[in-house]
């Protein structure tokens, strides 16, 4: 995208944030029926596109819709033809027979990355610590090709589960493998989540993270490399700005690493408090840098790259698209921040939808990996609370309540909702297992 295009972005950004209207009617008495019997199919799809909303339970959705469209408006993530509901526990680690029943973002993230349940903190490894195959790896093995895209560090759980195997999720870089002695390349084993992830080479690999990957490989064929310049080696171009990731040749893979850490925030708002706050709106974060591309811009350049790679063969792709400070701010009890993060990750949805459109043989799955702790509640409730005013100019109160607010917010235990349209979609209705969306995509893809 260019300057100018950049810059309109950013002014309907702001007015989107700035100017709520009145929601216009729904059309939600219409007869759907038939609508439904066409959506269910199975079949083989060409194209597996999976969108995960970190921590983005049922409350932050209604939030985020509350918010940005109003009480009946409705958002991408809730136009897909099919939704039900999967459940997200995790094991014990040290007796995989019994529920963890509040899973973290690594347990969640392996369960439909490998199929399998595992504990808190793994990364696509069983409970006994033993590596399993992870949908991409197997995707990429058969021919497809891959992506995989976050607002988060690279290194962070849901990124990570698709092209690493590590006994703690905390082992990012080659300085950071005290708690994973048996994958340190010291000791034989594969490496860091940053090794391991361009060793695996999806395609397309966009995100946060840039400092594990600037940290310098200690054993085996690339000592003495940055894990940076390890992926140069291995045929990868390196972006780490919105113009680099805008001129990326399609022809080779890409390695985007945008920020040190996590990607800057989009909006932000007033902190609750436990006396609440005067009913506010969002705004733009303006300290947010502007070489930073925004998560539809990197879901936009992931689906022309892929589809160029693609167009001419008989396999198509796999990519994994991850809002993932939805969760992080409600971490910190951030009620703008974690609108303006689902608000952002809903445009990378549509962009979904709208490539779907063109290319139905694409199975498109919306989900998140946990609930987490916001709700909307009355004015009056005890808590920390803010007050934001929202697209029906009415004003919605949020509340934080796992926590004193100077804490880290919890995730929760709930089931959380997905959806889905194209090939195999049906078997996201009623109730499943987390577990179970490895097996639709698998299934989609055609995948022993």
């Amino acid at each position: 995208m260019n300057v100018r295009g950049r810059v309109a972005l950013a002014v309907a950004a702001a007015a989107i944030v700035a100017v709520p209207t009145v929601a216009l009617a729904s059309d939600a008495h219409q007869d759907r029926t038939q609508a439904a019997k066409q959506a269910i199919k199975g079949g083989k799809a060409r194209n597996v596109i999976l969108l995960l909303g970190d921590g983005m339970g049922d409350s932050e959705i209604t939030i985020a819709r509350n918010y940005q469209v109003g009480a009946n408006g409705r958002l991408a993530m809730d136009k897909l033809p099919l939704t039900g509901a999967y459940t997200t526990y995790a094991v014990q680690k040290a007796n995989p027979e019994l529920p963890d029943y509040v899973t973290d973002s690594a347990a969640s993230g392996s369960g439909w990355a490998t199929g399998h349940k595992t504990y808190n903190g793994a990364i696509s490894v069983l409970p006994n610590e033993k590596p399993v195959p992870t949908i991409l790896e197997l995707a990429k093995a058969a021919g497809y090709r891959t992506g995989d895209v976050s607002t988060a560090e690279l290194q962070d759980a849901t990124p990570a589960v698709l092209g690493s195997h590590v006994i703690s999720r905390n082992c990012k870089g080659p300085d950071a493998m005290t708690e994973c002695a048996v994958n340190d390349k010291l000791n034989g084993g594969a490496g860091s989540i940053a090794e391991q992830l361009v060793q695996t080479k999806p395609d397309v690999l966009l995100g946060g993270g840039k400092q594990y990957f600037d940290q310098t490989v200690k054993a085996g064929k690339y000592k003495g490399l940055t894990v940076t310049q390890q992926a140069q080696v291995n045929g990868y171009q390196i972006v780490t700005d919105a113009a680099g990731l805008a001129a990326a040749s399609p022809n080779k893979p890409i390695l985007g690493a945008f920020a040190k850490n996590n990607m800057d925030l989009e909006w932000v708002g007033p902190t609750p408090t436990k006396t609440g706050t005067a009913p506010a709106k969002c705004a733009t974060n303006t300290a947010r840098t502007a070489s930073q591309p925004h998560l539809v811009e990197m879901t936009t350049k992931a689906l022309d790259v892929l589809d160029k790679q693609t167009r001419h063969g008989k396999k198509g792709f796999f990519l994994q698209v991850e809002g993932a400070s939805i969760d992080k701010q409600d971490h910190a009890a951030n009620p703008c921040g974690q609108i303006g993060e689902t608000v952002a990750f809903d445009a990378a949805i549509k962009k979904a939808l709208d490539y779907q459109k063109k290319n139905p043989d694409t199975l498109v799955v919306v989900t998140a990996d946990h609930g987490h702790t916001s709700q909307i509640v009355e004015t009056t409730t005890l808590g920390y609370t803010a007050t934001l005013v929202t697209h029906d100019n009415a004003n919605m109160t949020i509340s934080y309540a796992t926590s004193d607010i100077t804490g880290s917010q919890q995730h929760t235990g709930t089931e959380v909702r997905i959806a889905a349209g194209g090939p195999q979609a049906a078997n996201v209705l009623g109730v499943t297992n987390q577990t179970d969306l490895f097996y639709t995509m698998k299934r989609a893809l055609g995948l022993k």
